[in-house]
């Protein structure tokens, strides 16, 4: 007899675009959604190399407050909690404290040169966890999730790769360690030329990756008049018909993004029909100095501004927050 499941898993892909009859279509029903899933992360150099001692997580001390204004919008987020945060006691204490006042949910996010087994050598090729052996991938994924569900209390099932880390084996990987919902994939981004995946073909829509897992990529757009054709923007041009309005690539994060670029892809995205929002953003940026998106307290206003301008068009919009439990039964049901 043919083990149907191993066989789905040996053909699941998160590396690769879906197949056209893996989109999960959501029902009438459902609306209009978003939810915000952010990398609870530590503290580096962003311009520097990798380093295993660089796991400093003095912003979580702010992040309750932060949380609170978005909670405040109605969106309970989704933290993905990586090994710095989990295994330092005063930061899973603050985790903790959220969780308990159903403040926040908790996910999983692996930046592997901080997450044990330390078996490989650092580099931006390892940084990828996709492309370290598969034996280390599965030791690191599950040292992190058994530590997540040792302090929590309850085995997590949303996972982020760090650095959009996946690879051909991660949607197995990920089955085998209980996880529903995976929300690594940044849809319309290529990290080739970095050592990374290439997402650009992948789709915007939420799609099922295995008989367990179903994915939600990280929402994105093109916009402009040209947006309808994408094959322009990978031409090499993409940056100058950017900043001449052709044509241009949003992410929905407060990061790097302005809000009225962000306004303009939240306005396509409804006009294509979209129903299910996925935002993001790194937690050290609610404390200015340890993101290149917050270095000053200038910086960390316009970050709300983002923050309140787009809860204000997705209330004018019907747009509901969801959380991301809700969205895995949503998915399971699609």
């Amino acid at each position: 007899m043919i083990d149907r499941a191993a066989t789905d898993l040996e053909s699941a892909r998160l590396d690769l675009p879906p197949p056209l009859g893996a989109r999960i279509v959501l029902p009438h029903d459902f609306g209009r959604r978003f939810a915000i899933f952010a990398d609870a992360e530590e503290e580096f150099d962003w311009t520097g190399p990798f380093r295993r001692d660089a796991i400093e997580t003095s912003a979580m001390a702010a992040l309750p407050e932060a949380n609170a204004r978005l909670v405040a919008a109605g969106c309970v987020p989704t933290h993905m909690v990586d090994w710095p945060i989990v295994d330092c006691p005063a930061t899973a204490a603050i985790m903790q404290g959220m969780v308990t006042d159903d403040q926040c949910d908790i996910g999983t996010q692996l930046h592997p040169w901080v997450n044990p087994p330390f078996d490989e050598k650092v580099s931006d090729h390892n940084s990828y966890l996709g492309n370290l052996p598969v034996g280390l991938q599965h030791a690191k994924l599950f040292a992190l999730t058994d530590r997540i569900e040792e302090v929590f209390g309850k085995r997590p099932t949303v996972y982020r790769a760090g650095r959009y880390g996946i690879g051909p084996h991660t949607a197995a990987l990920l089955a085998e360690a209980g996880y529903r919902l995976d929300v690594s994939v940044r849809s319309l981004f290529d990290y080739r030329r970095q050592g990374g995946p290439n997402f650009a073909h992948h789709p915007v829509w939420p799609y099922r990756v295995s008989e367990t897992l179903s994915e939600l990529p990280l929402t994105a757009a093109f916009t402009g008049r040209l947006r309808r054709f994408p094959n322009i923007y990978e031409k090499s041009i993409g940056g100058l018909l950017a900043r001449t309005g052709i044509i241009g690539r949003v992410p929905l994060t407060p990061e790097g993004v302005p809000l009225a670029d962000a306004l303009d892809a939240i306005r396509c995205l409804l006009d294509d029909g979209h129903q299910l929002f996925s935002l993001s953003f790194h937690t050290p940026s609610v404390v200015p100095g340890h993101t290149p998106y917050v270095r000053d307290a200038a910086d960390l206003r316009l970050f709300w501004q983002w923050w309140d301008g787009v809860f204000d068009l997705f209330a004018r919009s019907g747009v509901l927050p969801i959380r991301s439990g809700e969205i895995m039964t949503a998915l399971a049901a699609g």
